[in-house]
C-alpha cells in the first residue's frame, strides 16, 4: 500500500497540478473515514488519525481524546475527564492519543477511500482555481460560449478554466450560440463546493468601463480617467470622464472620428445607447453636466443629505431632463449620487412661500414673537428652532431693530424650546428590556432603536425577520439574522 500511496500522490500531483501534501492529506482523510467504518461501526464519534510518512509512504493509525473538564465529558469515546487521568501531567484541551493497528483496505474501503479522495481533489482543484482568478474581479474575460443550461450559459475561458453567464446578467434581448465568442466581466468568484465558481456578467457598470478601456487608448493609457458609470443595460448608460492633459477632450476622444470608438463600444452592448459626460469636483457642474442636453435653469444643493433641488425654465427642459420612462434623470442620480428632486419655476417659487409660511408660523407660536420678527429670522435663512438657539450672535444683526438684550431673550426662549422637545421625546422612549440589552451580539444602541420599533424583549426579536431590522444604523443584514436566530434559541429550549 505504501508504493501505491507514492504513485498515486505523484500521478495526481502531475496530472491535476496540485500540491503533493494536499493529496497526502486527502488520503489521509479517507483512511480515517474507512478505518472508522470498518473498526468503530458502532461508535461513530470516535476520533482517529492517520499519519503518512510523505517519504515512503508508510502510514500508522491513532485513536485520540480530547482531556476536558468534568462538566464537559459527555462523549466518553473521543473525551476523557480530567479528574480520571494525573492532572500533573495533563491539562484541559491536551489531546491523548494511541496507536492502532492500520487496517488492510478491501475492495469496498478502498472505494470509500476513493470517494474522499476525489472530493478533496476537487476542492483543491476549486482553490486553485479561486487563487488564479480572484486578483482578476473586476476584468474582462473573452471566452466561447460551451454550452447552455436552464439558466444561463457556461463560458470556455481556455486553460481548463469555465465561467457562467447567468441570464439575469446578460442584456435583455441578447441570444447565445455554442461557439460564439464573447466578452463579459468576471464578477465574483465563488470558493464554496458547489454552484459555478467563476461568476461572470455583461450588464455590470464593470463591463461598459473595460470596454471604453479597450477601444480608447487614452483611457488605457490613463490621459483620461473614467469616475463613474451608471446603466440601465442595453437601453442606456452615462459614464463620466475626467481629462488628466488639459489639451485633451474627454469627450471627444471618447466618442472618436464620427463617433467610431462609441459606435464599437454600443455594437458590443447590444445597441445600448452612452452619453459621455465631464466629470467635475464641483456637484453643481456635475448634475448640470449628467442631465444634458437638458439646460437647467437653477440648482439648489443639499450636500449633507446628498439631494438637489433642479429648477426647470419650461416644461419642454423637463420633459428632456426626465427623459423617456425617466432613464435619463435616473441615469444621472445614479452617477451623480445625488438625489435629484426635478421641478418647474413655478412649482419651486410656490413650495418656497409654503415653507416660509410654515416656518413663520412655527416662529411665531413657538418662540413668541409676533409676525414681522418670524418673517425677518425666515427671511435670513432660519429653518428650525435649533438654529436660532445656537447659532452666534452677529447673525442676527442683518434684522433691523433688533439689540443684544433682544437676541438673548430669543435665544434663551428658543433654547427651552429645544429642551422642553428633547425632555418629551425621552420621556416618550420606548425601554428595552435587560434581557435584550444583553442578548449575545447586541448594543444597547441597536436594543433602544429597535424598542423605537416596538421590539421589547427577547420573544419580540424571535419574531421579526431580516427585513424588519433593515433600517436601523449599523446592522447589516448578516448580523441582524444573527441576532434573531439568537432570541429564537428560547424556542427549542422548551
Amino acid at each position: 500500500m505504501s508504493r501505491e500511496i507514492l504513485t498515486v500522490v505523484e500521478t495526481v500531483s502531475n496530472e491535476k497540478g496540485l500540491n503533493p501534501e494536499d493529496i497526502f492529506e486527502a488520503i489521509e482523510d479517507a483512511l480515517v473515514v474507512s478505518t472508522k467504518k470498518k473498526v468503530y461501526t458502532e461508535q461513530p464519534e470516535v476520533a482517529v488519525r492517520v499519519s503518512i510518512d510523505r517519504a515512503t509512504g508508510d502510514y500508522d493509525t491513532y485513536r485520540y481524546w480530547t482531556v476536558v473538564a468534568d462538566e464537559d465529558h459527555e462523549m466518553p469515546a473521543c473525551q476523557l475527564a480530567i479528574s480520571d487521568l494525573d492532572q500533573d501531567e495533563w491539562s484541559i484541551g491536551d489531546i491523548k492519543e494511541e496507536q492502532i493497528e492500520s487496517i488492510e483496505f478491501g475492495r469496498i474501503a478502498a472505494t470509500q477511500a476513493k470517494q474522499v479522495i476525489i472530493q478533496k481533489i476537487r476542492e483543491a482543484e476549486r482553490a486553485l482555481v479561486a487563487d488564479a482568478f480572484e486578483p482578476r474581479i473586476g476584468e474582462m474575460m473573452y471566452g466561447e460560449v460551451k454550452k447552455q443550461t436552464r439558466d444561463g450559459y457556461i463560458i470556455d475561458l481556455g486553460d481548463n478554466a469555465e465561467g457562467y453567464l447567468s441570464r439575469d446578467q446578460m442584456l435583455p434581448r441578447e441570444q447565445l450560440r455554442p461557439k460564439s465568442r464573447i466578452n463579459a466581466i468576471l464578477y465574483h468568484v465563488n470558493r464554496e463546493n458547489r454552484g459555478a465558481q467563476l461568476l461572470l456578467s455583461r450588464t455590470h457598470p464593470e463591463m461598459l468601463s473595460a470596454l471604453m478601456q479597450k477601444e480608447v487608448p487614452e483611457i488605457a493609457e490613463q490621459i483620461i480617467e473614467i469616475r463613474n458609470v451608471a446603466r440601465l443595460p442595453g437601453t442606456r448608460a452615462k459614464i463620466a470622464v475626467k481629462t488628466n492633459d488639459h489639451r485633451i477632450d474627454p469627450v471627444g476622444a471618447c466618442i472618436g472620428m464620427r463617433g467610431t470608438r462609441i459606435q464599437a463600444v454600443q455594437q458590443e452592448l447590444d445597441g445600448e445607447r452612452i452619453d459621455v459626460v465631464v466629470w467635475s469636483d464641483d456637484p453643481a457642474q456635475f448634475i448640470i453636466s449628467a442631465l444634458e442636453p437638458a439646460d437647467v435653469s437653477s440648482i439648489i444643493l443639499d450636500e449633507d443629505t446628498q439631494t438637489a433641488d433642479i429648477i426647470f425654465s419650461t416644461n419642454d427642459q423637463l420633459a428632456r431632463a426626465i427623459g423617456s420612462q425617466g432613464q435619463n434623470v435616473r441615469l444621472a442620480s445614479e452617477l451623480t449620487g445625488y438625489k435629484l428632486n426635478m421641478m418647474l419655476e413655478e412649482e419651486y417659487q410656490q413650495r418656497q412661500e409654503n415653507e416660509s409660511k410654515a416656518f413663520i408660523e412655527l416662529f411665531y407660536e413657538r418662540l413668541e414673537v409676533d409676525h414681522d420678527l418670524a418673517q425677518a429670522l425666515v427671511d435670513i435663512g432660519f429653518t428650525s428652532i435649533e438654529e436660532v438657539a445656537y447659532v452666534p450672535v452677529e447673525t442676527f444683526y442683518d434684522i433691523e431693530g433688533l439689540d443684544d438684550e433682544a437676541i438673548d431673550i430669543i435665544q434663551e426662549r428658543a433654547k427651552e424650546v429645544v429642551i422642553a422637545d428633547e425632555l418629551v421625546k425621552q420621556q416618550n422612549m420606548k425601554e428595552p428590556s435587560q434581557e435584550l440589552q444583553e442578548l449575545e451580539g447586541m448594543t444597547v444602541s441597536w436594543a433602544y432603536k429597535m424598542a423605537q420599533k416596538d421590539i421589547i424583549t427577547v420573544d419580540d426579536l424571535a419574531e421579526q425577520a431580516v427585513f424588519d431590522l433593515e433600517d436601523i444604523e449599523g446592522l447589516d443584514s448578516e448580523t441582524a439574522g444573527q441576532l434573531i436566530m439568537k432570541a429564537r434559541e428560547s424556542w427549542f429550549d422548551e
